[in-house]
């Protein structure tokens, strides 16, 4: 069967990564992967596209364990017997749980190819570009809320609150998505990519809190008041558009920002469709629900 490496289309390859992978298009792109006989990645319901036939779906409630590869379903398997059973499922139960409460999706499918090399498609919710990031097993790699498209059975997925104050403040909530483990992981986000490095910058950057894609552990990652409670502080937050608050990304190691904010997509369509309610300042008066 002919792989991704065989098609007619020309595709620009991704940095170096352990899953095959090519990111395809301009505006909304998508990852089209190649599988080995074997191997197995793991997306978010909702972001498959499309697949060869001899690549397997199965559609779990648990996420991947890592070190195995395969994943972990308080159905399968005897291994423990009853307790171990009991176990996984009290894991797989916790999973669903701080997935429900992120407001992630519930469920995660697998895709594993038989019978020889395989193709699965992937994308993103929204137009703009994708990334594969490569774990080492050394640092972890923090994204935000639906950033997640798909990964090796080798990268855990997980969900890392914020404090209390940062995630009230800050725009995408105070709930990150945690990768962790060895091997390629997929994100997406909205218009534009661009990567930096707060060291490079006098060891700070403040950015709209919707533009923070992901970003590397040992980056500190905090929201502070737009100004203070001055003229120009209220200047700021009433007529500047971007709320009270300004992410602050501070260390260094890698940060991933976007150029379109799911807010200001939303309320460009809504401005569209004549049903604009945000009033001529924007800023602290938008009425955006989010």
């Amino acid at each position: 069967m002919e792989g991704v490496r065989n098609s007619p289309l020309r595709f620009k390859r991704s940095p170096v990564v352990t899953l095959q992978q090519e990111i395809v298009g301009n505006a909304m792109q998508m990852a089209v992967v190649s599988l080995q006989p074997g191997r197995t990645v793991y997306c978010e319901a909702g972001k498959f596209l499309f697949k060869t036939a001899n690549v397997t779906m199965e559609t779990r409630l648990s996420g991947p364990s890592g070190a195995g590869g395969q994943p972990q379903d308080g159905a399968g398997g005897t291994s423990g017997g009853m307790g171990g059973m009991l176990r996984q499922a009290m894991g797989t139960a916790m999973q669903v749980g701080q997935r429900a409460l992120a407001g992630e999706s519930l469920a995660f499918q697998y895709f594993t190819s038989t019978g020889g090399e395989g193709t699965v498609g992937f994308a993103g919710v929204l137009p703009g570009e994708m990334r594969a990031l490569e774990l080492d097993g050394t640092r972890a790699w923090f994204a935000e809320k639906d950033a997640f498209v798909a990964a090796e059975s080798t990268v855990e997925f997980g969900i890392a609150f914020q404090g209390g104050r940062t995630g009230r403040s800050g725009g995408e909530g105070f709930v990150l998505e945690k990768f962790t483990g060895r091997g390629t992981v997929i994100i997406a986000g909205a218009g534009n990519f661009i990567d930096l490095n707060p060291a490079d910058f006098g060891g700070r950057v403040d950015v709209d809190t919707g533009c923070v894609v992901a970003f590397e552990e040992g980056i500190q990652y905090g929201v502070q008041r737009v100004g203070g409670l001055n003229r120009q502080g209220v200047m700021n937050a009433v007529f500047g558009g971007e709320g009270l608050s300004l992410a602050t990304l501070e260390g260094n190691g890698r940060v991933i920002l976007q150029s379109l904010t799911i807010e200001s997509l939303a309320n460009a369509l809504r401005k569209a469709q004549g049903g604009d309610k945000q009033g001529p300042t924007g800023g602290l008066f938008s009425t955006n629900a989010g």
